[in-house]
């Protein structure tokens, strides 16, 4: 059974930091790219960061500076440091994982930082 399990959300205020993490399991071979996704109430999901081969990262604009992407390989597990978070990065998110065709997603995790 493919599974993407995310973990670490949670209530912060603005300023403040998290660390979001998301397991896989299930398949035979290892994913090209894993990323992170959210969606805001009422907003189409939206990209934040990826993580290609294990070293190529690329994020959006609106976290560059703040978010970073890494992956543990040997536990098949990417990571996404938030720092200096804002009320506007308030969403459920989501993890993303791609390779040899397939496309697999997380259940989400939420995400609420208070002003």
């Amino acid at each position: 059974q493919v599974q993407l399990v995310e973990s670490g959300g949670g209530l912060v205020q603005a300023g403040g930091s998290l660390r979001l993490s998301c397991a896989a399991s299930g398949r035979s071979f290892s994913y090209n790219t894993m990323a992170w996704y959210r969606q805001a109430p009422g907003k189409q999901r939206e990209f934040v960061a990826r993580v290609v081969s294990g070293r190529n990262t690329d994020y959006a604009d609106s976290v560059k500076g703040r978010f970073t992407i890494s992956r543990d390989n040997a536990k098949n597990t990417v990571y996404l440091q938030m720092n200096s978070l804002k009320p506007e990065d308030t969403a459920v998110y989501y993890c993303n994982a791609r390779g040899a065709g397939a496309v697999d997603w997380g259940q989400g995790t939420q995400v609420t930082v208070s002003s």
